[in-house]
């Protein structure tokens, strides 16, 4: 039996009619949920791309993203944060682009979002640096939620590798040596523990600190820092025409003098024959910390742009010379409980904050007011030495021993800004430092601070103050110091 085309277009109009209200029954199960609810569950909340790139190339990840709800979600955005100018491209749902809109996910289901990263390794650091990070946002409802994307972005010597776990490396050698002389430059992504193992930086090398909030199964702290366990030992042996360069991860223009983007070095408790030639350590938390007897030695060196102390030790042994702190939030040089401490030649600015240059106690305070404390004895031998700022008291003494012998503390052909220190300790000019130089407003002293150029001015009056010290006879560019009448602190006067 045939049909004619008014029976035809009458059972074709059925049909439609039936799959349109069959389609519209089905957009009740569309009902999105608007308020309340869990929110949004992802597969991880930090996606990596650990590929070392040799060549310039590409690398795809996915995560899921889950609506456990008993109803259907519609995301408002998904986008990257850092938009056309990021390094990665997503596609989520099927849909491609750095900022896709209403994202549907059914009830008790999930969606992929895939995302590429594309990387020239040879590129400037400036343009693609180390580690690059980015994130995702996703929207729902009115409330943000974010996955961190991460990827190196330079061809480079990666620590830890990619099979490391929750970003600590354990570098040890059976109490060898492992010397890290790779031209290219490496990379901390988080902590490197040393342990019965010496680990040498020779000249020229370049170390770069990734550093953050870290949030792992060792807790939550700041990341990104050298720790040198008991059994462990660093060796940095740089030179003036090519330094060691410690410092964190970040080379553009706008992160160069950021403190605190990477937490520092540590050399643990009762870790021995530390020594540092040479470095350049910058934008740290801490730039060296000196745990409880352990030995550390410092020559040559510059630590600066700290949120905290330049160095900081507790019941140690160290040695700076020659070296110049500056920039840093805390004091320059402070050592906490006693311990025993040889600054030799050192410049020390304290400028634009409230801390001092030096800060010297024998003292741990055992609650938070310290009522209840305990002491460990002081030796401090300072030499030839700046120590100034901003401030009206730029050295900082606690001593809370009554037994003198305990408080071994001596100043010696220093330059030092002090007010109100000698209405704590009287004697101070007499018995504590001697043939110092004490501060005066208009003083000459420095070249160009606000440039932070720690060389002396033509007429400072720390030029030929110092007194000579046995083996001690070029500053910290190697240059030679007057053989009976040297200058004070890290530079010798030089007519440039």
């Amino acid at each position: 039996m045939k049909l004619n085309k008014q029976v035809l277009f009458f059972i074709v109009f059925i049909l439609l009619a039936s799959t349109s209200c069959f389609f519209q029954s089905c957009r009740k199960d569309l009902d999105f949920l608007t308020e309340g609810g869990s929110g949004l569950r992802f597969s991880r909340d930090t996606l990596r791309f650990d590929t070392v790139f040799t060549t310039q190339g590409s690398a795809t990840r996915f995560i899921r993203v889950f609506n456990d709800n008993e109803q259907p979600v519609k995301l408002s955005k998904v986008r990257l944060k850092n938009g056309s100018a990021s390094f990665f491209n997503l596609n989520v749902d099927g849909t491609a682009g750095d900022d896709v809109k209403d994202v549907e996910i059914q009830a008790k289901d999930s969606i992929y979002v895939f995302v590429e990263v594309t990387i020239d390794p040879n590129q400037a650091d400036v343009i693609s640096p180390y580690v690059i990070t980015e994130e995702i946002e996703f929207e729902l409802n009115g409330k943000q939620s974010f996955v961190v994307l991460e990827a190196w972005g330079q061809n480079a010597n990666y620590i830890p590798n990619s099979s490391a776990s929750n970003n600590v490396a354990l570098l040890t050698c059976n109490f060898g040596n492992v010397t890290w002389d790779d031209p290219k430059p490496y990379v901390i992504f988080g902590v490197l523990l040393l342990d019965s193992c010496t680990l040498n930086l020779p000249a020229g090398c370049r170390v770069y600190v990734h550093g953050g909030i870290a949030n792992n199964n060792f807790g939550i702290y700041s990341d990104g820092f050298i720790y040198v366990l008991e059994r462990g030992k660093l060796l940095v042996n740089g030179t003036k025409e090519k330094p060691v360069i410690i410092q964190a991860d970040r080379l553009e223009k706008e992160f160069e003098d950021v403190p605190g983007q990477w937490s520092g070095i540590r050399i643990g408790r009762g870790s021995k024959g530390n020594e540092i030639r040479h470095a350049i350590i910058k934008n740290a938390i801490i730039g060296v910390r000196v745990d409880s007897l352990a030995q550390f030695r410092i020559y040559n060196s510059r630590i600066f742009n700290t949120s905290n102390s330049g160095i900081l030790a507790e019941s140690a042994t160290v040695v700076a010379q020659n070296c110049l702190f500056y920039n840093n939030g805390g004091p320059g040089f402070q050592a906490e409980f006693g311990g025993s401490y040889f600054v030799y030649y050192c410049t020390i600015g304290s400028f634009g904050n409230d801390k001092s240059a030096i800060s010297l106690n024998d003292i741990r305070c055992l609650d938070p007011f310290c009522n209840t404390f305990v002491t460990f004895p002081l030796k401090a031998d300072i030499r030839n030495s700046v120590l100034t700022g901003s401030q009206n008291d730029e050295i900082d003494l606690l001593q809370s021993s009554v037994d003198n012998s305990d408080f071994d503390v001596k100043f010696k052909n220093c330059y030092v800004r002090t007010k109100n220190l000698t209405t704590q300790f009287p004697k101070f000019f007499t018995e504590i430092c001697t043939d110092c130089i004490t501060y005066k407003p208009n003083q000459a002293l420095f070249k160009e601070i606000n440039k932070d150029n720690y060389k002396l001015d033509t007429l400072s009056v720390v030029e030929e103050k110092a007194i000579s010290i046995n083996n001690v006879d070029t500053d910290i560019d190697e240059r030679l110091r007057d053989a009976t009448m040297p200058d004070i602190g890290c530079f010798e006067y030089y007519v440039e």
